[in-house]
């Protein structure tokens, strides 16, 4: 049994980690820490301890893990202090504020002989997933370049800025999912090309971000924008025999805002109409087009593999150079937008 507490009781907590957490015979959550305890939006959890007194759940011998579920300004304070409470600690993305704040907390968790890790639960999105499979069946040839993107239509977030800060951005806030997904699958890319932009102009967060990671002969782009009124595909895969086109996201978030939630039937899974379209040429010459049934993702297995890590002695599925590339990549992109404006 691995025992849990978390900081923080909002959003993020009780939409993209306890649904998932509850499900799972072999994890325990004990405490939950907020600086203030209300239910109106989220409801209690039975069994669950609420506190205002984080030392409540710091001082607990019981409690294993501390999942930090804070805005990112405090994730850097919170997880320090949870490691030096002897907990092991996982901390929503994206990880840290800045590079350096990340290499601070990695080089603590091993002078203390802990894990820190970083809730990439992004890595097991369906279409990501299902992308995975089309790439390793070969039937695309070598690999040339991948497009992904993660757009909204969103408008009145930037306009209601009236700052620009480098960590208060759709780079950061969205850019933490798609760019740990490329370097978890392709590793740590040779060179990168940043295109990231304040729509608004100066003053204003940044709302747009184009960025190109290389690896020897292929290219992948991460692409996004506040300001997409119909979505761009989410997945396109082109090899030097074929392609494949994943129009629509994953779907357990959508599922999670409708409180329709794991366990439920159909839960985050694809219907047919969703499935993504591969066409190539085979061996016999001729051009095939099919259709491919969409693997099923789960948020719920970075629980998984902390719990293997932790219980059974695995090594960590978020490797700590794959959380510092990430860190690098947001914090370098996000900054060449201050100077754009200098």
């Amino acid at each position: 049994m691995l025992t849990i507490g978390y900081i923080g009781n909002g959003k993020s907590t009780n939409r993209y980690h306890l649904p998932f957490v509850l499900q799972r015979d072999d994890i325990r959550v004990k405490t939950i820490y907020n600086p203030r305890i209300h239910h109106d939006k989220w409801k209690a959890v039975e069994g669950v301890c609420y506190t205002t007194d984080i030392g409540e759940l710091m001082d607990d011998p019981e409690i294993q893990l501390v999942v930090v579920c804070t805005m990112q300004q405090f994730h850097y304070e919170y997880a320090k202090l949870a490691l030096e409470h002897g907990k092991h600690v996982l901390v929503e993305k994206p990880f840290m504020m800045t590079y350096e704040e990340a290499v601070k907390i990695f080089d603590l968790a091993r002078e203390k002989g802990l894990l820190v890790q970083c809730y990439q639960n992004r890595r097991y999105d369906s279409d990501f997933l299902t992308v995975q499979k089309v790439i390793e069946s070969g039937k695309l040839g070598d690999l040339i370049e991948v497009e992904m993107h993660f757009d909204y239509y969103r408008p009145e977030t930037p306009e209601q800025s009236s700052e620009f800060r480098f960590y208060d951005s759709y780079l950061y806030g969205h850019g933490c999912h798609t760019i740990d997904q490329v370097v978890s699958y392709f590793g740590i890319p040779d060179s990168v090309n940043y295109d990231v932009r304040s729509i608004l102009g100066k003053d204003r967060m940044s709302d747009y971000f184009d960025l190109d990671l290389f690896y020897e002969n292929k290219k992948v782009s991460v692409k996004s924008s506040y300001f997409r009124i119909k979505r761009r595909p989410s997945f396109v895969v082109y090899g030097k025999k074929g392609m494949f086109i994943k129009e629509t996201p994953d779907r357990q978030e959508e599922h999670l805002k409708l409180f329709y939630m794991p366990g439920q039937p159909g839960f985050g899974k694809d219907e047919p109409e969703h499935y993504g379209t591969m066409t190539y040429m085979g061996d016999d010459g001729i051009v095939h087009e099919e259709k491919v049934p969409s693997e099923d993702g789960d948020y719920g297995r970075v629980y998984d593999a902390i719990y293997d890590t932790l219980v059974n002695g695995k090594p960590p599925r978020v490797k700590d150079e794959e959380t510092l590339c990430v860190m690098k990549i947001l914090e370098t992109g996000a900054r060449s937008v201050e100077q754009k404006y200098r």
